[in-house]
């Protein structure tokens, strides 16, 4: 199994966009639930709440994983590792479990900041490193760039999007994904297929939609601030959706509802 899915146990509490109290009572939750994996960015400007609410957990350092994100203003060689040190002083933190190019730079040119990234894992910033927002072509190119293996690429992935291109390149690089928007904020709700299918295993929507995310092979990350959705969102590992209610729900990626584009994010480069 890859190192990011041991390390997640293949479930993640993400930390965009909440900040202050509303932070750290989430964060105190999803420990108390479970979760051991926290995913922050600098793009988010949270990283020292969530550091000062990851020294409040009280969790042993080998009991987290955590993972941060360097922004793409941050990809040059002047910026790069100082952003990184930056962030793991935010954190409280000697090195990062997993970190992440938080997005492509613009022009498309991926070499730079890759080599930048692998630097940083080098110098024992991060104990792991991937990317996030990368295309399949990316994926692939990214695989003859550096030697350092990329243990994810964090991208939107739910079932109201077709992403078969970018677990093709998965497959192929050996490259996992993990999910981001992982209940379409909220848009799957709007569809009563997902609940129709939770009923029969006595889980609710979004729980439907969690498993067949996790059984596409792709590791989820997921926000709330509630406990009940806190706890309904770790608690989807007690039961498997049969190959029936995949197909139903693969139907539904010809929905096409894709929430991050070049209107919402100027990094975003022409998606597969």
């Amino acid at each position: 199994m890859n190192i990011y899915f041991q390390n997640t146990n293949q479930r993640s509490f993400g930390t965009f966009p909440l900040t202050g109290d509303e932070l750290r009572d989430a964060m105190m939750i999803a420990a108390e639930v479970g979760y051991r994996s926290f995913d922050t960015a600098q793009m988010y400007e949270n990283e020292q709440e969530t550091g000062a609410a990851l020294a409040e957990l009280g969790l042993g350092r080998d009991e987290m994983c955590v993972t941060t994100k360097v922004h793409p203003d941050n990809f040059t060689e002047a910026a790069f590792l100082p952003s990184v040190e930056e962030s793991l002083k935010k954190l409280q933190l000697d090195y990062a479990d997993v970190l992440l190019l938080h997005w492509p730079p613009i022009g498309g040119d991926i070499a730079p900041s890759l080599k930048l990234l692998e630097q940083a894992h080098a110098k024992g910033l991060t104990r792991n490193i991937g990317v996030s927002n990368y295309t399949a072509r990316m994926m692939r190119d990214a695989t003859s760039i550096i030697d350092t293996p990329l243990v994810t690429n964090q991208v939107e992935f739910h079932p109201l999007l077709n992403q078969d291109i970018l677990l093709a390149a998965a497959a192929e690089t050996g490259i996992p994904l993990s999910s981001y928007c992982s209940v379409a904020r909220g848009e799957v709700f709007k569809h009563p297929i997902f609940a129709d299918i939770g009923a029969g295993y006595g889980k609710t929507a979004g729980q439907v939609v969690l498993r067949w995310i996790l059984q596409k092979g792709v590791s989820i990350n997921t926000m709330s601030t509630k406990r009940a959705n806190i706890e309904a969102n770790f608690n989807v590992m007690d039961f498997t959706l049969s190959s029936i209610d995949m197909d139903r729900i693969d139907v539904m990626t010809q929905t096409g509802f894709r929430i991050v584009g070049e209107d919402l994010v100027p990094w975003a480069p022409k998606w597969d």
